[in-house]
């Protein structure tokens, strides 16, 4: 019966946020709402994961922890979410500041980058036994193939494929907002929160890994 509860609400939840993202992508929004969404949704994370990290501490217990987690995943990914959605559909109003790379090298980046983040959700399913997001959380700490070389491939991969699209769309603002808003709210969640989440749910064993493995850039596996 437990089980089928937090299935039901897993579901539910992932179904609103697609609800919602879907109705953010199909509305007329001026220029400053606009703004508005893709600044306001990614700073939003701020406040969320100190939070959320200070909900955490106060009982650090293993179950707690994926609760928890499930519940700070969707009240940051949803504003988070329709901050890149609207980012991404509205690029052609970013263009002001074009980058002089030819489309045909932006779109090369984006299929290379866009397999990279591919394969790093295989690599979390099959290893981590888990899914992006909060749809399923790793019931196991993924350390091999490509979480061998870096604790964050997934996340390393898909700021590549942002910048990626920047570049096809020959828009320096874009690339900008990847580097100066995105990337530092994502990295401030992984360092705050999801560090901490992990040592919590894996104890001994992700504090080993993490002594071991880099944070984000690749390096050759040791032992």
């Amino acid at each position: 019966m437990k089980h089928a509860v937090e299935l039901f609400l897993r579901i539910s939840l992932l179904a609103f946020t697609l609800f919602i993202w879907l109705w953010a992508l199909n509305q007329p929004l001026s220029n400053t709402m606009n703004l508005f969404i893709i600044v306001g949704g990614v700073l939003w994370v701020f406040p969320i994961v100190w939070l959320g990290r200070m909900i955490l501490d106060r009982k650090p217990t293993p179950s707690r922890a994926v609760w928890i987690t499930t519940f700070v995943h969707y009240v940051m990914g949803i504003p988070f979410g329709a901050a890149l959605i609207q980012a991404i559909t509205t690029h052609q109003d970013w263009c002001d500041w074009k980058i002089p790379i030819p489309v045909e090298v932006g779109l090369l980046l984006v299929i290379i980058t866009g397999a990279a983040c591919l394969l790093t959700v295989v690599n979390l399913a099959l290893k981590g036994l888990g899914a992006p997001f909060a749809i399923a959380l790793s019931r196991k700490l993924a350390v091999d193939w490509l979480y061998a070389w870096t604790r964050n491939p997934m996340v390393l991969a898909a700021l590549a494929w942002l910048l990626s699209l920047g570049i096809w769309f020959q828009s320096a603002l874009f690339v900008l907002w990847v580097l100066t808003l995105f990337a530092p709210a994502i990295l401030f969640f992984v360092k705050v929160y999801e560090e901490r989440e992990l040592e919590i749910r894996f104890g001994a064993s992700y504090l080993e890994y993490k002594s071991r493995t880099p944070l984000l850039f690749p390096r050759r596996p040791t032992g």
